[in-house]
């Protein structure tokens, strides 16, 4: 009975006999999907005209772009905009960011990770249906290769700009890199609905910067809705379709993936030249591996099968993929037995902060390994390898492009996989250039690449030591520039360029070193600015510096997990102030703790951890008093022992806050 009403489509007996097995406690994991599929396919029944016809849209109607813009300037309630007067979506009042909707993000209040939607829109002047691709894109430098892999499957961005912050430090870095990708660039003006906002001004900045015409701004209040219904005629008429054959043979960019419990790897495809279909059989360029597709369909931004994708045109297709590791960002599908030629890919992300990753149990090492895999899948620019530590064991050394991404991604681990980890202080990957060929042929190379400084050679055969270095890029009010100078001075950076941007804002270009930088140097620049300066960086080079590995010890044991490299100018500051913030987050202990910076064996900084204080005593008074000392002397001699056995604890979520000052 249940297949023939499967045959038939028959969805209400479908539903009610899942009901009544859920009922009867016979439910599973299998019944589950069929009911959330069938489900899915009913709502597909409901808006049949609009998912159906998506096929027939030809190419010169289909438009792809992304939302770019520095952080908080709301990208994401103009996407919500979008989707909002086109009928995709039907929002509450009150809804914020509908597309943010990972935990971590909706916690933050920013957005960590891009979202694609497609849009149907019937323009108000050519009175044609139009297919509308969107990506929606992070504003924080440290996912901004997000913004990379949504330019791939772009011919066309939108540039938002704050009416009332101007030009920030990612939207001139975000400018650059749509610019570099021969994107059609689109500029528009948010939030004119502020009262302190002033678009006449944010116009001359665009046009000082980059040479935007005045004509070519378009405003709008993605809150209110104003200039919504502009925008999407000017998306029409200035976005160029994307160059696809749907009679070439089929090819594919593989530009973002997930994981999913029951069918494995989603991958996210922008189609250039053929289709696709369910039953199809593709294959990878970069595992030549070949796949059966089950499932095709588009974002809306809810996941809706259609069957099939033609040239132009994004969406999502599972096939029989089930390990995370096949899934490379950048790879280009083809169809079994046609080769195409590939595209070129998107460049590797350079990780700039490495941390090792460690479970609180060591029996949870599997499950955190899984948890890491499939995170990784949704964000390709952690880079990933195992690690052993004498005090937590077993872990992985993972690589991040800044502070807040390391964050988010712990975050996450937490929130989607419920796992609990034990992270190490950050540190930069720095190149070490040894002497002696015994010594070249140890390490198979005379320079070397470490990013856990407890494997730093040894000094005597070092001739050389380099650290990774960052072009950054200040946009703040004039009147803060002796403090922005001062604060660029103490992290050892060096000026390389500076301009007005108008009346009232200066944007400073510096070279920073990257272990500088890394940690806290944004909160600092926002708070001696009042929160008014902006920062980006990007990667420059690497220097010859003057570096020293310096080791913490705790009761004369090595605390590997917090041994560090610093440069010579500043090392004894910076071994005092760790020890100093030591003794705010080792708990007190029966024994006394010491805390100790060495290089080399000699001490430069110590502290001590006072133990707790119960005087045995202090009943004794009067009486035989060599009892007392002999309680005394018994009580000293048990401190002794206790500091011998005593095993110092750190709480695992102190080593990233000890370095943020």
């Amino acid at each position: 009975m249940l297949l023939r009403s499967l045959k038939k489509r028959n969805f209400s007996f479908v539903l009610n006999y899942i009901s009544i097995r859920h009922e009867n406690n016979h439910c599973c994991r299998c019944l589950r999907y069929t009911q959330k599929r069938f489900s899915s396919e009913k709502r597909n029944e409901k808006y049949d005209i609009a998912v159906t016809k998506y096929e027939s849209i030809p190419v010169q109607n289909i438009r792809n772009f992304s939302i770019i813009a520095h952080i908080d300037h709301g990208k994401s309630t103009l996407a919500d905009r979008l989707l909002e007067f086109t009928d995709t979506v039907t929002l509450e009042p009150g809804t914020a960011q509908f597309l943010d909707r990972l935990q971590v993000e909706k916690e933050r209040g920013i957005t960590v990770k891009a979202v694609t939607a497609s849009i149907q829109y019937v323009s108000k002047i050519t009175d044609e249906k139009y297919l509308l691709n969107l990506v929606d894109t992070p504003g924080h430098v440290d996912f901004a290769n997000e913004v990379t892999r949504a330019l791939g499957a772009c011919q066309s961005v939108i540039l938002l700009v704050d009416a009332n912050q101007g030009v920030q430090a990612q939207t001139f870095a975000n400018f650059y890199l749509a610019f570099g990708n021969d994107l059609v660039i689109i500029p528009v003006i948010n939030k004119i609905d502020l009262k302190n906002a002033n678009p006449e001004l944010v116009e001359q900045q665009l046009h000082n910067l980059f040479d935007i015409e005045k004509k070519d701004v378009i405003r709008v209040s993605a809150k209110l809705g104003t200039g919504i219904e502009d925008l999407l005629e000017e998306i029409i008429d200035r976005a160029p379709p994307p160059p696809a054959n749907r009679d070439a043979p089929f090819k594919a960019l593989l530009f973002d993936s997930w994981f999913d419990q029951y069918r494995g790897v989603v991958m996210l495809f922008y189609v250039q030249d053929g289709e696709i279909k369910e039953g199809d059989s593709i294959t990878s360029h970069h595992n030549g591996q070949t796949y059966i597709v089950k499932h095709v369909g588009i974002v809306r931004p809810n996941e809706y099968e259609t069957g099939i994708l033609k040239g132009g045109q994004v969406g999502y297709v599972t096939c029989n993929m089930r390990s995370a590791k096949e899934a490379l960002i950048g790879d280009t599908f083809y169809f079994k037995n046609a080769p195409v030629e590939p595209f070129p890919g998107f460049k590797p992300a350079q990780p700039m902060v490495f941390a090792g990753i460690y479970p609180v149990d060591q029996t949870q090492t599997v499950s955190l390994r899984n948890a890491i895999e499939k995170l990784t899948l949704t964000d390709s620019a952690v880079t990933m390898e195992p690690e052993t530590s004498p005090a937590l064991g077993q872990g992985w050394r993972l690589g991040f492009l800044g502070l807040l991404h390391l964050e988010v991604f712990n975050q996450r681990l937490e929130q989607e996989y419920d796992a609990q980890t034990v992270t190490t202080a950050p540190s930069v990957t720095y190149k070490i250039r040894i002497k002696g060929e015994k010594n070249i042929k140890q390490y198979k190379s005379e320079e070397i690449f470490i990013s856990n400084p407890t494997k730093l050679p040894d000094p005597a055969i070092i001739t050389g030591m380099f650290e990774p270095t960052v072009k950054g890029t200040i946009i703040a009010p004039i009147e803060y520039m002796k403090d922005v100078t001062a604060l660029c001075v103490d992290r050892r950076g060096e000026q390389h360029s500076s301009s007005q941007v108008d009346e009232s804002r200066i944007m400073m270009q510096y070279i920073f070193p990257l272990n500088e930088i890394v940690v806290d140097f944004h909160d600092q620049l926002k708070r001696i600015t009042s929160g008014f300066a902006s920062f980006d960086y990007e990667d420059h080079e690497y220097i010859l510096s003057d570096l020293i590995k310096v080791d913490i010890l705790l009761n004369g044991n090595p605390v590997e997990e917090l041994t560090m490299i610093a440069h010579k100018s500043k090392v004894r500051e910076v071994a005092r102030d760790v020890c100093l913030r030591l003794t705010n987050i080792i708990p007190r202990q029966q024994f006394l703790i010491a805390i100790q910076a060495v290089i080399g064996g000699k001490v430069i900084a110590r502290e001590n951890i006072k133990p707790f204080r119960k005087d045995v005593c202090q009943k004794l008074y009067g009486g035989d008093v060599t009892r007392r000392y002999k309680i005394l002397a018994r009580q000293a001699e048990g401190k002794r022992k206790m500091r011998m056995i005593g095993k110092v604890e750190i709480p695992r979520d102190s080593f990233i806050q000890l370095f943020k000052k």
